[in-house]
Order: C-alpha cells, then sequence, then structure tokens
C-alpha cells in the first residue's frame, strides 16, 4: 500500500505489518534451507510476529519521524519496522525469566519447544530444550532486527545517524530486564526503585527511544525536537509499564492473553505491589508475603492480594500516576518542534498505550 504523512496509525501498522511479513518470509527460506531441523524455528517466529502485537515501537519510530517534517518512504518504513523484532526478543526471553506459560493467548515459545520434545521423545530434559530453543530464537530476532534495518535501504547518512539511538535502545532495554530480575531476587519494596525499573523496561524503549530513533533516521537531530520527544515519551512510556502492571494483576485473560494473576506468581516488584505495601498494615502486609511469588497460587489467593490492593488505596493511586503522567505527555505537545501530523499521531497513541486492556 501506499504511504504518506496523511495515512492513518491504522495504514501505518497495516504497512508495518508487511514489511514484517516479506522480511520474514525471505530470512525463515534461508532457515528452511539450512535443513528441516530448522523448520519448527521458522513456523514459531513467524506466529510470534506476524499473528498478534501492537507494532507501538515502529508506530512511534515512524511518527518521530514524521514529527520531524520529513516524507515517508518504503525504506523509512522497514528500517522503523526493524524495532518490532527488538521487541520480539525481549518477549521471548521475558517469558523465559519469568517462567510463563502462555503469550498472547498461546503456548510461549520455550513451552512449545519444550513439548515438541516430549512428542518426539527427544532425548535429555525437555524443559532445558525448550529454555535453549527460546533463549537461541530471542537472539536470532535480535540479529534479524539489526539486519532488518541494515538492509532496509536507508541512506548511508541515515543509518549512520541512527545507529547510535539504535544501540542506546537496545543497551537499555537489557539493563532495564536486568534490573527487572534484581529487583525480584532483592524483593524490593520501594516505589521510586519500581519506577526505575518500569523506565528502562519498556518505557524508554517502547516511546522515547523509538521517537528519538525516528527522528534520526529523518537527519533531525535537533536537540530542541529530541528534548521534545523525551517530555512526552518518559512521561507516557513510564504510564504505559503502569497499565501494564495494573493489566498484569486485574486484567481479563481472554484480553490479555495471560492468565489472570500471574504477576502475583512471578511475584513481580512493580509500582502497583511497591505502593500497595507502603499502604498495608501489618496483617495486610503478613497476607502478601504468604502469598506473593506463590507459582501455585489459585484464584482465592489472586483475590486476596487485589483485595488489600484495592482497600489500600494502591490501585486509585497508580490510576492517579498514571493519569499525571499523561497530562505531562499531553503538554509537550504544544511546542512547534513537533509537525502538525506528528503532533496529531502522538496525540492519537496516547490513547492507544494507555486506554488499553492488553
Amino acid at each position: 500500500m501506499e504511504i504518506s504523512k496523511e495515512s492513518s496509525l491504522a495504514e501505518l501498522r497495516i504497512a508495518i505489518n508487511s514489511a514484517l511479513s516479506q522480511f520474514i518470509e525471505v530470512e525463515n527460506g534461508y532457515l528452511r534451507n539450512i535443513g528441516s531441523e530448522l523448520d519448527p524455528v521458522a513456523d514459531s517466529l513467524e506466529r510470534f510476529l506476524l499473528e498478534s502485537g501492537k507494532r507501538l515501537r515502529p508506530l512511534f519510530a515512524l511518527v518521530g519521524f514524521l514529527g520531524s517534517g520529513a516524507s515517508l518512504t518504503p525504506q523509512t518504513l522497514a528500517a522503523a519496522s526493524s524495532l518490532e523484532l527488538i521487541h520480539v526478543c525481549a518477549l521471548i526471553h521475558d517469558d523465559v525469566m519469568d517462567g510463563s506459560d502462555t503469550r498472547r493467548g498461546a503456548p510461549s515459545i520455550h513451552r512449545t519447544f519444550e513439548k515438541m520434545h516430549r512428542t518426539n521423545s527427544l532425548q535429555g530434559s525437555a524443559e532445558q530444550f525448550g529454555i535453549s530453543s527460546a533463549i537461541l530464537l530471542g537472539d536470532l530476532a535480535l540479529i534479524w532486527s539489526a539486519k532488518m534495518l541494515h538492509q532496509s535501504g536507508i541512506s548511508a547518512n541515515a543509518l549512520v545517524g541512527s545507529l547510535p539511538m539504535y544501540d542506546e535502545m537496545r543497551v537499555e532495554l537489557m539493563a532495564g530486564q536486568y534490573l527487572d530480575v534484581f529487583e525480584q531476587a532483592l524483593a524490593s519494596q520501594s516505589v521510586e526503585r519500581s519506577l526505575r525499573v518500569a523506565r528502562f523496561k519498556s518505557g524508554k524503549y517502547t516511546i522515547e527511544r523509538p521517537l528519538h530513533f525516528g527522528a534520526a533516521l529523518s537527519g533531525n537531530s535537533n536537540p530542541e525536537l529530541i528534548q521534545r520527544y523525551s517530555e512526552y515519551g518518559l512521561p507516557l512510556g513510564e504510564a504505559f509499564q503502569l497499565r501494564d502492571d495494573i493489566l498484569g494483576v486485574f486484567g481479563d485473560p481472554l484480553e490479555t492473553g495471560k492468565p489472570a494473576g500471574d504477576d502475583l506468581r512471578e511475584g513481580k516488584r512493580t509500582v502497583l505491589m511497591a505502593t500497595t505495601l507502603e499502604r498495608a498494615d501489618e496483617s495486610q502486609r503478613a497476607k502478601i508475603a504468604q502469598l506473593f511469588g506463590d507459582k501455585d497460587l489459585a484464584h482465592d489467593g489472586i483475590d486476596a492480594i487485589r483485595t488489600i490492593i484495592t482497600e489500600t488505596g494502591a490501585l486509585d493511586s497508580v490510576e492517579r500516576l498514571i493519569d499525571t503522567l499523561t497530562t505531562a505527555a499531553q503538554q509537550a505537545l504544544s511546542h512547534p518542534e513537533i509537525s502538525a501530523v506528528g503532533q496529531k499521531h502522538m496525540h492519537d497513541l496516547i490513547a492507544i498505550a494507555i486506554a488499553r486492556t492488553v
């Protein structure tokens, strides 16, 4: 389809899906030529990439590009779409680290390959085979991201100009993932520390850095434009992660694609839980200590923690924080450094990022 400055977000998403589909078709052909043993790898990555996903990171990159006043090209579209593969890497590895059984309403990658091991009566540990396979598939997605960017057809200047931000985004993502793992091991109860994890694990690489990446692709790295993108992207990114934290406890499994209360079973040290513990009385803290992080936590235990979260006012507090952060993002859109079409798309993306059920 033809893309232009006037293309809607829905049209841009369709174009992103098309670019990803074309890329993975070629790459999977290469894998299959290596050997039929790689057919499950090709099939699993194709399903994981193409059957669902909001494409937020490519969308924010394209909007960052448009916000600079530049005109879209198929080459720019391919470069921006490469960011989705970074997200795929993060999700696959995240499921391994969290021991999640499902993702997007289907078995997680490590569970898929664990089942394949058992079905085919292979030797060794089925669980370890699944974990090892998922680590490799996540790594492959990260490699594919760089390959899609390098082969996008953008100019040499645009590629060289975008690489520092592309690299920074990947470093911050991995740093945030480690902070998340460390905070769980530390059993942190700090709202401030949990907010830092939210910023680096999801907020920056979901919104702020893709906007910066888009500006770099356009060749417009005007410090004032970059600053406006940060003033918009950082609070919105944090609000996005806070909404994700709420959905991890109160979300409908039919909409989120994950079992109810998974974050509670995993003992996720989120802002929501830190706020709850900060406000809880002694008996409520004891109840949370008994239930939180129990891998076999049943629905009555989930309901008990949900009740404490609500009764302490923690849920309302986090909702108010989301509103405050969203307002800050909205206020950043009034600056003339961002083009009119960029401002419109960035305004529309606020609702997509915050008012969501998945």
